[in-house]
């Protein structure tokens, strides 16, 4: 058996999500796909392709040869075409996942860019509210918004955002300004899931030079139980309830961005707001980073850089 070639194949069915879709791709018989996918699955001892009703799906062994597969032959292509004295091309898909709102107002533009830049790639975006697993999910990138644990992953940071909270200048005339988080019991809160327990808000300590008890008493850390007004889960729905004069929100300030520049929203609380929340682009610790990865971080970066930074 041809190892290299079953392999090729084998990444051929997974893409195209059928034996004769691959054939088609490859210009090669059916037989002769399902001939190479059965030695490899005899080589390595183990199914790595499983038939459901209407496709062909992973097993998980075969999602993890799958990933395997494809670095092995990004190194390898790397390499020959280096050895060729040629400069790499990027080509193939970028699979990349990022924040669902992030994603769209500030990832999209810059991979419409990237595939403008690089003709002989395709994109794939997973724009999800999770932490992806890369290995797991194939995917080349993330955005991360967080701090970030120790992982085999390459990390470059692009800069910070913040948690804040907001209302509309309507309802803070109707309702007060609150001078301090203690004062958001006597206000409609709006709660957005995905931050934290729906009933509190944290709010970090401050140093102060004043040693009045009072004044101390204010600048502890405080967990505050909040009335929500109203419960979501996505934070378009809690920006629009806010400019809708339904209480105080608590997002990103990515996230309130727009409404905070055509002063739909005002930000409130801002010396009570938590330390900063870092933003980085993940990769792969990879020997050899692929041309693709590398290419698309180079354009990436300083473009989501200069975008944070104007938040």
């Amino acid at each position: 058996m041809d190892r290299l070639a079953a392999i090729r194949v084998f990444l051929a069915i997974a893409d195209a999500g059928s034996l004769s879709a691959a054939g088609e791709r490859l210009g090669m018989p059916l037989s002769t796909v399902s001939r190479h996918l059965k030695a490899l699955e005899d080589a390595v001892n183990t199914r790595l392709l499983t038939r459901t009703t209407r496709r062909l799906a992973l097993t998980e062994p075969g999602r993890t040869y799958l990933e395997t597969c494809r670095r092995v032959l990004g190194d390898l292509d790397m390499v020959e075409r280096h050895l060729a004295g040629e400069k790499a091309e990027p080509h193939g898909q970028l699979a990349l996942t990022a924040p669902i709102l992030f994603g769209c107002l500030h990832v999209r533009p810059v991979v419409s860019a990237y595939l403008d830049a690089y003709p002989h790639v395709k994109a794939r975006m997973l724009l999800v509210n999770r932490v992806v697993n890369l290995v797991e999910e194939g995917m080349d990138l993330g955005i991360r918004i967080g701090h970030l644990p120790d992982s085999a992953m390459r990390a470059t940071t692009l800069g910070t955002v913040r948690l804040i909270c907001c209302a509309s200048p309507a309802y803070l005339k109707t309702a007060g300004v609150p001078p301090e988080p203690r004062a958001l019991l006597d206000h409609s809160c709006i709660t957005f899931t995905s931050f934290s327990e729906p009933d509190r808000w944290g709010f970090p300590g401050r140093a102060t030079p004043e040693k009045s008890r009072e004044n101390q008493e204010k600048r502890r850390a405080q967990n505050i139980p909040v009335q929500p007004r109203l419960i979501v889960n996505t934070a378009e729905t809690a920006i629009d309830a806010a400019k809708a004069e339904l209480g105080i929100v608590r997002v990103l300030s990515y996230q309130a961005q727009a409404a905070l520049k055509d002063g739909s929203l005002r930000r409130v609380l801002e010396e009570y707001e938590p330390e900063p929340i870092p933003v980085s682009i993940v990769h792969r610790e990879d020997r050899l980073p692929q041309a693709k990865v590398q290419s698309f971080s180079e354009l990436a970066v300083p473009l989501l850089r200069k975008a944070l930074k104007a938040l």
